[in-house]
């Protein structure tokens, strides 16, 4: 994998006294036991493993400026932590870093019904937020696999998606105000629950997709919507990734756009949940692909099973699929629902596998899967392609599992020869190599390659303007 990470950050160290300094001048929030940091060093996908002297958990907004001023003044470079459940290394520290983990700042502070707003903590859990929103009569759609321990700060710092991205957007746009402690121990007091303000340069969007290269979140304003009245989840066979999209478009124009969620399967991918992760096929023949699509409305009265049964009865009419069945209950709802999320598990399980987190363009998806898939074919004829992904927002996620008796360690040396046939199909199609998971250490020297040389002097400057020592994350998203 290309990263140059090691090569700069090995044999570096923190500069002697620092520790027991810091610990003299912040006590309680310092850790330093061996057995106790080990947790923060993991790395969700194995691909690193960080090496730390020293986490930092401070439990306020004024105990983190103070440790970020202690550590600015010695030039000791800081590397923010939320729930460490990132698939690109932007987390992951070394040797000379401090590490710094949010988790004990955790409170909600307020629930808005009338602005439908949340104010949160950066080290909330998302599933809470989510919970917090629904005993409030509101929704919170940001909703993920990780979503059970994950936090609100490094969703916001890494722009998470997801699968509610197609109705709702992503963390971008769920968010309106935010707190930041910058690189010098500075607050930035951003917290304004306004939908409309244009009295000057987005500074928070800035900070929004950043990785904690610009400064620490600390505090969120976050969007709520109204609670859906209804929900309805259909799982369809498909003949084609063609008919995936016009499917899509049907369901969009004759719900009303209360589609809400359009997430694709590969058969392959299907077979290894039912295979690896106790999946059950709902539907009596395979087809090429799956789609699970679900509509949900906030307005009482709506029949939306019967909007439904329509469009399925359309589809059906048009060839756009080949079976269909319509959850009848919450527990099959989340049956069928599972079927998607244990695809990274079943992936795990099945073997090695490659991983792309690509978006295009809607309409271009099934040119990028098709050329795409004819393409690692071709280098790797017994190639296993794993595809899926929230295809209503153009994220595909195109893995590719190792071949029947590859090892997966000779498999996995093909990474970087295959991420130079995918990715440049992508960046073709007017695509990004990077849809929802972020840059961190496993794309920060490709994705060179694919910014142009403004837009990357462009971040280098902003960069240099609120890091200019560079101990913010370095080494990490630029």
């Amino acid at each position: 994998m290309k990263s140059s990470f090691d090569e700069n950050m090995n044999g570096q160290s923190l500069p002697a006294g620092f520790i027991e300094s810091l610990k003299n001048h912040l006590p309680n929030i310092v850790i330093t036991d061996q057995e106790k940091l080990e947790k923060f060093l993991f790395e969700e996908r194995g691909i690193y493993h960080g090496e730390a002297q020293i986490v930092l958990v401070p439990s306020s907004t004024e105990e983190l400026a103070e440790a970020v001023k202690y550590c600015a003044a010695a030039g000791v470079p800081i590397v923010p932590q939320g729930g460490n459940t990132g698939l690109v290394g932007g987390a992951v520290t070394r040797g000379g870093e401090v590490l710094v983990s949010l988790s004990k700042m955790n409170k909600i502070s307020d629930i808005d019904p009338v602005n439908y707003t949340i104010t949160v903590e950066a080290g909330v859990i998302l599933a809470d937020v989510q919970n917090a929103a629904a005993e409030n009569g509101c929704l919170f759609p940001l909703s993920l696999g990780a979503e059970g321990s994950c936090t609100i700060g490094g969703n916001v710092a890494s722009n998470a998606g997801g699968v509610g991205v197609l109705k709702y957007g992503n963390a971008r746009e769920l968010t309106l105000g935010l707190e930041v402690v910058l690189p010098d121990g500075r607050v930035w007091n951003g917290m304004c629950p306004l939908f409309k303000d244009n009295s000057g340069y987005s500074l928070k969007n800035l900070f929004i997709g950043s990785e904690g290269s610009l400064g620490i979140i600390t505090k969120v304003i976050l969007k709520l919507f109204p609670k859906p009245e209804q929900i309805q989840t259909a799982f369809c066979a498909l003949p084609s990734v063609g008919a995936a999209l016009d499917l899509l478009s049907l369901a969009r124009r004759f719900s009303g756009d209360h589609v809400s969620a359009f997430e694709l399967m590969s058969d392959f991918s299907l077979k290894i949940v039912c295979d690896h992760a106790s999946g059950v096929m709902p539907l009596q023949d395979r087809a090429p692909w799956y789609c699970l699509i679900e509509l949900s409305t906030p307005r009482p009265g709506t029949d939306m099973r019967e909007i439904f049964e329509g469009i399925l009865e359309n589809a059906f009419e048009k060839h756009l699929i080949n079976d269909a069945v319509i959850a009848e209950s919450l527990e099959q709802s989340a049956r069928l629902w599972q079927l998607r999320e244990m695809m990274p598990e079943a992936q795990k399980k099945f073997g090695g596998s490659i991983k792309h987190d690509i978006s295009v363009p809607v309409s271009r998806v099934p040119e990028f899967i098709s050329t795409a898939e004819k393409a690692v074919s071709d280098y790797m004829p017994e190639i296993n392609i794993c595809a899926f992904g929230h295809v209503g927002d153009g994220n595909v996620h195109f893995n590719l599992s190792q071949p029947e008796g590859m090892e997966k360690a000779k498999f996995l040396e093909h990474w970087n020869r295959v991420n130079d046939i995918v990715h440049p199909i992508a960046s073709q199609l007017n695509g990004s190599i990077s849809a929802e998971h972020g840059i961190g250490l496993l794309k920060v020297e490709e994705i060179k390659t694919y910014r142009s040389d403004v837009e990357q002097d462009l971040m280098r400057e902003v960069k240099r303007i609120f890091d200019p020592l560079n101990l913010m994350n370095p080494g990490k998203f630029i």
